[in-house]
């Protein structure tokens, strides 16, 4: 049976600790935990580390798998969403060299999954960035391969901001782009962390891939989204997608979760399945980020167990 947890992005302000206590209080099975770097990050959601990959040892890691089972919740994977194919090559090097410590820790921890973003080039065309990927790519996920890890990609194209607009720095986002990944790099270890909303706000249908990539889905986001037809209409699919879309908690966007599950089920996904908030009206206070959870938690449990 499916069962629930949530992305840790969105409690920054807690450790690693509170950050599971809250989950055993609160009836979640599983967290998602953020492992960026220490220091600023240069967008929403993103810089939150509660777990130092790069000073993880034996000692702390069996402090971390022990509060887990003091607590009975389980890590679903370890989260880090960089851009590895980044145009500058000094970024994209310390990129990639972070994800492979988070690969390493994984490992450590005794955990077979790693979530993150294929990134993209910005200054190439789509073909052009699945040559720099078949460059990129294979390196990492025979280093995962090694140590018994999964990558799960997001697909999300990542042009919200005017930085990352109109080219985006994730290339993994559509079904015809994860054919030809999957043609590039086979392996099974190379997966879906597989996130409906992005779909639905791409005009796209967020169940049918479901279907065909029913081998790759290794990991599941549950966030929803609200697309206003009278803002698509003024300003177009191609402007920026937050003029015309919002990131929503479950059950107040435009998702149909009742087929979404259904969905999973047809294809017999038992993993976990993770909140993640990304709703501006509930981000005013820490109290109201644990509310935006608490309040998913019960619409979800129409579908998923504990």
């Amino acid at each position: 049976m499916m069962k629930l947890g949530f992305v840790s992005a969105i409690l920054p302000d807690l450790s690693f600790e509170e950050v599971i206590d809250f989950a055993a209080e609160n009836g979640f099975a599983y967290v998602e935990v953020m492992c960026w770097p220490e220091g600023k990050a240069d967008r929403r959601y993103a810089g939150v580390t509660h777990i130092d990959v790069s000073s993880l040892d034996e000692a702390r890691a069996e402090e971390i798998n022990a509060y887990l089972d003091s607590k009975g919740v389980k890590i679903s994977g370890l989260g880090y969403y960089p851009n590895p194919m980044d145009r500058d090559d000094e970024k994209s090097h310390f990129f990639l060299s972070h994800l492979a410590k988070v690969i390493r820790a994984a490992n450590m921890l005794g955990l077979n999954q790693v979530n993150t973003f294929v990134g993209r080039d910005q200054e190439k065309n789509l073909e052009e960035n699945l040559e720099k990927f078949r460059q990129v790519w294979p390196p990492i996920i025979q280093y995962a391969e090694d140590n018994g890890v999964n990558i799960g990609i997001e697909n999300c194209p990542m042009y919200f901001t005017y930085n990352e607009w109109p080219a985006g720095q994730n290339i993994a986002y559509a079904p015809a782009i994860w054919r030809q990944m999957y043609e590039i790099i086979p392996s099974t270890n190379f997966g879906l962390n597989y996130d409906p909303s992005h779909l639905l706000w791409m005009q796209m249908n967020y169940l049918r891939p479901i279907y065909e990539f029913r081998e790759r889905i290794l990991h599941v986001h549950i966030k929803d989204a609200k697309v206003y037809p009278e803002k698509l209409d003024d300003v177009g699919i191609l402007a920026t997608p937050l003029s015309f879309h919002s990131p929503k908690l479950p059950g107040l966007g435009d998702i149909n979760w009742g087929a979404y599950f259904s969905a999973l089920n047809d294809i017999g996904y038992d993993g976990p399945v993770c909140i993640e908030v990304e709703d501006k009206a509930y981000e005013g206070s820490l109290e109201n980020r644990k509310l935006a959870l608490i309040q998913s938690r019960d619409y979800l449990r129409q579908w998923v167990v504990k």
